[in-house]
C-alpha cells in the first residue's frame, strides 16, 4: 500500500504539528497575536533557539503568520492564520483527553520509571 492510498490523514497532520512543541505553541496562540517572549514564558521548558525553529516552521507551513513591528527594540508577535485556526480546532479533542487522563497517565509513567530504576 502506498502512501496515496492510506485513509488516515495523520501524516498529514503529524508533518505540520510533529514533535514536541508545536502543538503547544499552537495552544498559547489560540486567543489571539502573543509576543515571542510570551510564548517562551508561557510554554516553560523549552530553549529560545527550538521556539524560533518550531515558530518558523508553523510560519513556512502558513499555520501561523509573524508580525514584525519595526520598533526598537524589537517587537515581534505571532498569530494563527484562519488555516491555523481549524487546526487548533482538532486539537481541542486531544487537550479534553488529556485532560480527562492526566491521573491514568502520570501513574503509569510513575510505575515505568520505578520498573525502569530496578
Amino acid at each position: 500500500m502506498n502512501k496515496s492510498e492510506i485513509q488516515c490523514g495523520l501524516d498529514v497532520s503529524l508533518a505540520v504539528i510533529g514533535g514536541k512543541w508545536k502543538p503547544l505553541v499552537l495552544y498559547h496562540l489560540q486567543d489571539g497575536p502573543t509576543r515571542f517572549s510570551e510564548i517562551r514564558r508561557r510554554i516553560g521548558g523549552i530553549s529560545e533557539k527550538v521556539l524560533i525553529q518550531q515558530l518558523r516552521e508553523l510560519v513556512a507551513m502558513n499555520v501561523l503568520v509573524r508580525h514584525d513591528h519595526h520598533q526598537v527594540p524589537p517587537v515581534v508577535d505571532y498569530a494563527l492564520t484562519p488555516f491555523g485556526e481549524t487546526l487548533v480546532e482538532a486539537l481541542v479533542p486531544l487537550c479534553e483527553w488529556g485532560n480527562r487522563n492526566r491521573g491514568q497517565v502520570a501513574e503509569t509513567l510513575q510505575q515505568s520509571s520505578k520498573v525502569a530504576s530496578m
